[in-house]
């Protein structure tokens, strides 16, 4: 009794073994995909952190070049300096980083990219950003109290978001009747990407939603960011860049905001800010009158 069950023990055993080996045509057909014959492509596994809502898709943007050395430092104008030229020269030392150079994983982004390279976002006033691919410039503007945010940016309008990258400060061009009342020190939030019109099947399938934060740390009980793209709605819990996908083609409308725990906007000048952007498969017609 005790040899039968030995014989059918060892039979179990050896059964079990080669039916837990791989077999031979799944070897056979890897071996042929690395030949070069027909390989077929696995889906990329879902991103946790995507956020869908109406067909609009938020998926945050990894793996960018941190340039953690690069610094930025305002040189001109003076912060609180009273400019009595509307012409406005602006200057400052870029170290580590250089500008006009393509980001080196620019081409796997996938997205609107600019040819002229790396650059200077300058934001005044949390206006539209004005983009600076040269260390020294000037601009003319008319008479008013002006907010400067100054940060680095990679080619493909990505900021860089280490303090050391980025300044801010005020400025005053001539004898504006207001005086200047921005808290530096308080939390604000800028707005930076998308901007303007996307051209082109290739610059619409994804596009870049980027913002500047001071003094601000984002938390899913605390502090966040409330995105509404067009009729969609999205809470922001940590301070990184967003793909959006699913867009129409013609207008969308982007707003944001900083809110506290409450769901109330946090007290500040630029904290809530709506922008418009256009996106268009092809080149607009633009109808000769």
């Amino acid at each position: 009794m005790k040899t039968n069950y030995f014989f059918a023990l060892l039979a179990f055993l050896s059964i079990t073994f080669w039916a837990c080996q791989p077999s031979g045509k799944t070897e056979e057909n890897a071996a042929a995909g690395k030949n070069g014959t027909e390989q077929t492509e696995q889906p990329a596994a879902a991103n946790p952190d995507a956020m869908t809502n109406n067909g609009i898709t938020l998926t945050p943007v990894t793996n960018s070049p941190e340039f953690a050395d690069a610094r930025l430092v305002l040189k001109a104008p003076a912060d609180k300096a009273m400019l009595k030229d509307t012409t406005v020269k602006f200057d400052f030392d870029v170290e580590n980083y250089q500008l006009g150079s393509q980001t080196p994983d620019a081409g796997q982004k996938m997205c609107a990219n600019s040819d002229k390279g790396q650059h200077l976002h300058i934001i005044l006033n949390n206006e539209p950003y004005l983009a600076y691919y040269e260390s020294e410039f000037t601009k003319g503007l008319p008479e008013g109290n002006y907010v400067l945010l100054s940060f680095l940016s990679r080619s493909y309008h990505e900021s860089l978001k280490h303090k050391e990258a980025a300044t801010i400060s005020t400025f005053t061009v001539g004898k504006p009747k207001t005086k200047p009342d921005f808290d530096v020190n308080a939390e604000h939030l800028f707005y930076s990407r998308p901007k303007g019109e996307y051209i082109g099947e290739a610059n619409i399938k994804k596009i870049l939603l980027d913002f500047y934060l001071l003094n601000c740390t984002l938390t899913p009980e605390g502090k966040r960011v409330l995105a509404k793209i067009n009729n969609s709605s999205f809470t922001l819990t940590k301070w990184q860049p967003y793909f959006i996908e699913g867009l129409p083609e013609g207008e969308t409308t982007i707003s944001l905001q900083l809110i506290d725990k409450d769901g109330n906007v946090v007290p500040g000048p630029y904290n809530s800010v709506t922008r418009t952007i256009k996106l268009h498969k092809d080149e607009p017609v633009i109808e000769k009158k």
